[in-house]
């Protein structure tokens, strides 16, 4: 017994320590949870979706936590981009549960989104910096996040009322994204632990978002449709590009070493392979499947390899 307080002494030091970007371990599980439904693999989903369900969870507790007992941190911690993790985990497990016809989860967590993301979005915007990491992307990430929960919705409810403010979400995002680059440190590409692939992964989710836009039943055969689909068929393209390029400057400049800012390039690889297959369904660009499901597995890949390195790097705190 007295050896083992220590370890949890460490493994709990190492838990309060967590930063606010953490979240994207629920993000990259959620979305690769996602990409295997698609796919038809539900077996994998839904351990996938066990895991992000449990790592949310705990997230928000301690987030509760924090509000409540620890308010000065928390609200240093709200005034980073990374807080946005909150807001986009809640709807990629929100949008899970939707494609699965939970319909009361996930308008449950779209009403979690919807009320924490303009309290963290307006702090985020208020302290915004030049020259930041690739989280800086996350306020178009949290707030596509909301456009595809609530296409998806829209499209699974009875109601369509939703497909207005998803479309609202999505121009919004999309604004807001040369914002972000403009401050985005571009040397990250080359420097970056991980995070810097939320540059690419931003288009992703915005192809995503357009992907539901365009699967909205009331919206077939009209201009809005229209101009729609080569919006999303661009947006996807570009996200394609950042993907060739992120890629060249991994292997051009390894960083093996485990970080939990990985879990912020297996979230962009795994939107990727989402986007990518949704696109070629809700499109009719059926040739899309194919990459898109290279790319999946390629995002499972990743997954397993971040989550051995979280594992041996628990393993060596807790000694």
């Amino acid at each position: 017994m007295g050896d083992r307080a220590p370890a949890e002494d460490g493994l709990v030091g190492w838990w309060v320590a967590l930063p606010p970007g953490a979240g994207t371990a629920v993000m990259a599980t959620g979305i690769v949870s996602i990409g295997l439904h698609l796919v038809g693999q539900e077996v994998l989903s839904w351990i996938l979706l066990v895991l992000a369900a449990i790592a949310w969870l705990a997230l928000a507790v301690d987030f509760a936590r924090q509000l409540l007992r620890e308010r000065d941190r928390w609200e240093a911690k709200a005034d980073t981009p990374p807080a946005l993790t909150a807001v986009a985990a809640t709807t990629i497990l929100g949008t899970w549960f939707a494609l699965q016809r939970w319909s009361g989860v996930a308008v449950a967590a779209l009403v979690v989104a919807v009320l924490i993301w303009p309290v963290l979005l307006t702090a985020v915007v208020r302290h915004w910096r030049r020259h930041v990491p690739g989280t800086v992307f996350l306020v178009c990430v949290a707030t596509q996040g909301l456009a595809v929960l609530s296409g998806t919705l829209a499209i699974s409810l009875p109601s369509g009322w939703l497909a207005w403010p998803a479309l609202g979400c999505f121009l919004l995002g999309l604004a807001l994204y040369p914002i972000a680059f403009l401050r985005f440190d571009l040397g990250q590409v080359r420097s970056g632990a991980g995070d810097q692939w939320v540059a690419g992964g931003t288009l992703a989710i915005c192809a995503l978002a357009g992907a539901k836009l365009l699967a909205v039943p009331a919206w077939h055969g009209t201009a809005l449709h229209d101009a729609l689909r080569p919006l999303t068929l661009v947006t996807l393209a570009l996200c394609v590009c950042w993907y060739a390029v992120l890629v060249y400057a991994e292997a051009r400049w390894p960083r093996p070493r485990y970080d939990m800012r990985r879990w912020a390039t297996v979230f962009p690889m795994g939107m990727t392979a989402v986007a990518t297959l949704s696109v070629a369904d809700s499109a009719a660009v059926g040739w899309l499947r194919t990459p898109g499901q290279v790319l999946l597995w390629g995002a499972v890949a990743a997954w397993v390899l971040a989550l051995v390195g979280l594992v041996r790097h628990l393993t060596a705190y807790s000694r």
